[in-house]
């Protein structure tokens, strides 16, 4: 049995369906970062920071002091496409499978609703992931990593953190050669931070940016401790981590050997809000999300055209531990 009713979405239409359910919201929540999504091509975020002490003796007429400073910073947006396919057969069975998992299917009257809604899920699941992927790994030079359509936070690390640059980003930027205790590494990184980092505490937005194997071996240190709430944890698992009160935020990218060219793993201390993954879906006349049959070579395919970019807005914000650096 094959899939063969083409399916091609536009506009609004695939904003509401493929993108807007991946990258807002509780879908952007947990990706830990601020998610700027159809702003104005080029996409400008303003940030203000206010002016010192404000406060003057009470006296008649304007004695108002300095102007508050402005910093701004664009967003290099790149066009993209998502394109996959799938022998017909093979695709059908993953299709089938989406379907026969939701319990509101009556397998008896199967719909095109019912295909067209797991053919989305497929795809849209394909996208989400590689955009987030490259939000951290990618490099548009190909001389780190092996995602190219637009830079990533590490990249914009590894710029601040080159020789004759780290001194002008104010980026605290340390390197270890193994990892040895992920608490020592929460440490390094808070204690190496700028005081302007530091003193973003209270707001609520800092967290710490880690991958995997930082965090497994933290969970492996908590375990450690006798408590009973430390063994309730082994036995129930922990419904999020914090380190001294700030969230910790698992970066999953060990399945990529482009991480690797980084680093083999990393820990950043940075404020939520300065790290920005920005995607526009309406500003191109060739956005679209289209979905076909290829009878030649009878396989079925997805692609997805699309802006997309991601950055740090201020290093200066930043504090960062890379492992294993060759």
């Amino acid at each position: 049995m094959l899939i063969e009713n083409p399916k091609t979405y536009k506009g609004q239409e695939a904003d509401t369906i493929f993108f807007r359910p991946s990258f807002c919201g509780k879908s952007a929540e947990e990706l830990g970062i601020r998610v700027l999504y159809n702003l104005p091509v080029p996409t400008t975020v303003q940030v203000w920071s206010h002016a010192g002490n404000v406060l003057q003796k009470y006296a008649g007429g304007w004695n108002g002091g300095s102007k508050s400073k402005k910093f701004q910073k664009t967003i290099d947006m790149r066009k993209v496409k998502a394109e996959t396919s799938f022998a017909a057969s093979d695709y059908f069975s993953i299709v089938f499978e989406q379907i026969t998992g939701s319990a509101d299917v009556n397998m008896g009257d199967l719909t095109g609703t019912d295909l067209e809604k797991a053919e989305t899920e497929l795809f849209r699941r394909a996208i989400a992931e590689s955009v987030r992927a490259t939000m951290w790994l990618g490099d548009t030079t190909g001389q780190v990593s092996s995602f190219t359509t637009f830079n990533g936070f590490l990249k914009a690390i590894k710029d601040a953190s080159e020789e004759g640059v780290i001194d002008n980003s104010g980026m605290a930027y340390s390197q270890y050669e193994e990892l040895d205790s992920a608490m020592l590494t929460f440490d390094t990184v808070w204690n190496a931070a700028a005081e302007e980092l530091k003193s973003l505490r209270p707001e609520g937005n800092l967290a710490y940016f880690a991958t995997s194997d930082v965090v497994r071996l933290y969970e492996s240190e908590l375990d450690s401790s006798t408590t009973e709430a430390a063994y309730r944890e082994r036995i129930d698992g922990r419904a999020g981590l914090s380190y001294h009160g700030i969230p910790v935020i698992e970066v999953a990218l060990g399945k990529y050997d482009a991480q690797q060219k980084y680093g083999k793993s990393f820990c950043m201390l940075t404020d939520r809000r300065n790290m920005v993954l920005a995607l526009n879906t309406a500003d191109m006349p060739e956005n679209e999300v289209r979905m076909w049959y290829n009878p030649d070579e009878m396989e079925n395919r997805q692609r997805a055209v699309f802006l997309a970019g991601a950055d740090i807005l201020d290093t200066r914000i930043v504090s960062v531990c890379m492992i294993g650096i060759e």
